[in-house]
């Protein structure tokens, strides 16, 4: 075990963020078909996505400390470095709802009072993880940031997304940091379409994701989509089936993530860390040591290729002991603990009765 300085980040202005389905939206043709999609079904639905989950990890870290975790707070992204993937006129829409609840998609992607500060602080959250790992003061930090960011494109907020907040933290390194080719790994079940569409033709950042396939939300994230025009083949989509686990997550961040970062090089590697892929959250079958081995996979091509710069941005995950868990079990990566060998439940229970059984099968029993 090898002693490594990991950062944590964490602000509870973003728990400000609270959309409530009894909420009084702004009214309108979008908030009608939402009420309609809402009222037709069959169990009442509130937001997953939801202040406790950040609640959750930071009780688990209070409860049990990591040693050589340093944590710290966050802060507000500017208007600028928003600016560097969404457009303007995009920010102008989501400000105008500052203060108010507005439901932003018919997908149920909403705001209330406090969301779109609390947006610009997971932004700017993940801004300064990076400019903490660039500095040289740690090795690696994560972002504990709300709402998420993966799903929001250049001009629409998607799945419970308003800021793509890994992507605004790859272009401030890229503008201000002088690390222009950054590595982005989104191992969050659903697909990162707005990672995917802000960078598409980037030939500079090479987006590796693997996710449960559509017509999985949001139905994107096809083995074809490689890129378009200078950013073709910094594109890679590894989509799986309902169930796949452990083993299809590392085989594919083995086979398919280490060859395409040696050939790209990367000067900064992001993570758009969702653990919604934990088993407990019933959309695909990851461990908490299934999620360490991907991390000492991420921290070995950042040791490899860019002297360990590291930065993991939280993304989904919603079942609330999986998700506080797994982000600790990841931080204890992070901070030099050694993952531990992945195996499929019930092979060492197996191999245990087989040596208790066998010997009485043998002619000399």
């Amino acid at each position: 075990m090898a002693n490594r300085r990991a950062l944590a980040l964490f602000d509870e202005r973003m728990l400000l963020h609270r959309p409530q389905v009894e909420d009084p939206f702004q009214p309108g043709r979008l908030e009608r078909r939402v009420r309609e999609i809402l009222n037709g079904l069959e169990v009442k639905w509130n937001f997953p996505e939801r202040p406790e989950r950040l609640v959750a990890i930071r009780d688990l870290l209070d409860a049990e400390p990591i040693a050589g975790l340093v944590r710290g707070t966050g802060r507000s992204a500017s208007r600028e470095q928003l600016a560097r993937v969404h457009t303007f006129g995009y920010l102008d829409s989501i400000d105008r709802w500052r203060g108010r609840s507005a439901w932003l998609d018919v997908d149920t992607t909403a705001v209330s009072p406090g969301s779109v500060e609390a947006a610009e602080i997971a932004a700017g959250t993940a801004i300064a993880a990076v400019e903490a790992v660039a500095s040289g003061s740690t090795d690696s930090a994560f972002a504990l940031v709300r709402p998420p960011g993966h799903h929001a494109e250049s001009v629409r907020a998607r799945g419970s997304c308003l800021f793509n907040n890994v992507a605004v933290a790859a272009a401030h390194a890229q503008a201000e940091l002088n690390f222009p080719r950054i590595l982005i790994v989104d191992w969050d079940a659903h697909h990162g379409n707005g990672t995917q569409e802000i960078f598409w033709a980037s030939p500079d950042v090479l987006f590796f994701d693997i996710h449960r396939a559509a017509p999985f939300y949001p139905g994107s994230g096809l083995l074809g989509d490689v890129g378009a025009g200078l950013g073709e083949g910094t594109t890679v989509n590894v989509p799986i089936p309902a169930g796949a686990g452990d083993a299809a997550f590392l085989k594919a961040m083995r086979e398919v993530l280490r060859p395409a970062a040696d050939w790209f090089k990367p000067d900064l590697v992001l993570v758009s860390a969702g653990f919604d892929a934990h088993q407990a959250d019933f959309a695909l079958n990851v461990s908490h040591e299934g999620f360490a081995a991907m991390t000492g996979i991420v921290q070995e091509i950042a040791d490899r290729h860019c002297e360990g710069r590291l930065v993991l941005v939280l993304e989904g995950g919603y079942q609330l002991e999986a998700l506080s868990r797994s982000v600790h079990t990841v931080l204890r990566v992070l901070t030099g603990e050694t993952p531990a060998e992945v195996r499929e439940p019930g092979l060492a229970e197996v191999e245990d009765a087989a040596a208790f059984h066998l010997p009485a099968f043998s002619d000399d029993a």
